[in-house]
């Protein structure tokens, strides 16, 4: 009997010893982990923010671009500290690494859209074809845009409506920016009688382009024969506008012309032969809308 009792005593000695020593073990390890967590977790924040500042400065950067890099950085940060902090409990942290790289794998062959459209939109924000406030054109999409996104650009057509447009579409096609150049040039075309008076009729579209304070000297405003048709001579007056004014001088031009050769007979085209005044576009009707940078 007392020799069984001196073996439970040994035995819970022997077993005190060794928890005391995995205490103490363990102790230092759950201390240098906490530690580890918190200046991992502070140094991904100033890393980030040091980021941040520095890619602020950087012109061509968009905030939304440089917000999103910072994140990158910072969630990377804490994925290392966190590896690490596992390895001080003797976790094999080559499994770990093995383990995410192939999550991520997984991740991006399920999301390969949605990475096309972050990656379209990381360079549409670093190359900036278009900007907030400018009126853009492609294939698929025309509007105003009022916010490039990460994932997808929001527009305002012309009639008012919503458009939200995923950013591969607007990458992966020619944009045509309507309000990015400072100045415009515009085409009007008339056609005239070959018995009317071609000189007088390309003085007075020259006149008209001259007393309008929106035409520009610079490049000047020309008049010329634009070509020889059966009936007609088609003539061309070709000028130049800043961009704010283009879309409202194309209207006003064209009504001038009217009233124009409306007072002066002479120089009006043929009424059974002559065509309507026609913009650079070959219509009635100017091009798209421009409306100026909001």
């Amino acid at each position: 009997m007392e020799q069984q009792a001196a073996d439970v005593l040994l035995a819970t000695q022997t077993a005190l010893s060794q928890a005391s020593a995995l205490a103490v073990q363990y102790s230092f390890s759950v201390l240098g982990a906490v530690i580890l967590l918190v200046l991992g977790w502070a140094l991904a924040g100033f890393t980030s923010r040091w980021a941040y500042e520095g890619l602020s400065r950087v012109h061509g950067i968009d905030e939304t671009l440089a917000r999103f890099f910072t994140n990158v950085l910072r969630y990377a940060l804490l994925i290392l500290v966190f590896i690490t902090v596992l390895g001080q409990f003797g976790v094999q942290t080559a499994s770990i690494i093995a383990t995410l790289g192939a999550a991520g794998l997984a991740i991006g062959l399920a999301l390969q859209g949605t990475l096309q459209n972050i990656a379209a939109g990381i360079m549409l924000l670093i190359l900036r074809p278009f900007r907030v406030g400018e009126y853009i054109e492609t294939s698929s999409v025309a509007g105003t845009v009022r916010e490039i996104g990460l994932f997808a650009t929001e527009l305002k057509t012309g009639d008012g409506l919503y458009r939200l447009a995923p950013n591969s579409t607007l990458w992966n096609t020619p944009i045509t920016n309507f309000t990015r150049e400072p100045t415009r040039r515009n085409e009007l075309k008339i056609s005239v009688a070959y018995a009317d008076d071609i000189d007088l009729a390309m003085e007075t579209l020259m006149n008209l382009a001259k007393v309008d304070s929106r035409v520009l000297t610079s490049p000047a405003p020309s008049v010329f024969i634009d070509s020889l048709g059966d009936g007609t001579i088609s003539v061309a007056l070709r000028y130049w506008a800043k961009t704010g004014d283009w879309w409202q001088i194309s209207r006003d031009m064209v009504k001038r012309v009217k009233l124009a050769f409306d007072d002066n007979p002479d120089a009006a085209p043929d009424d059974s032969d002559a065509a309507p005044a026609k913009t650079s576009n070959g219509k009635a009707t100017a091009e798209k809308p421009t409306p100026t940078r909001q």
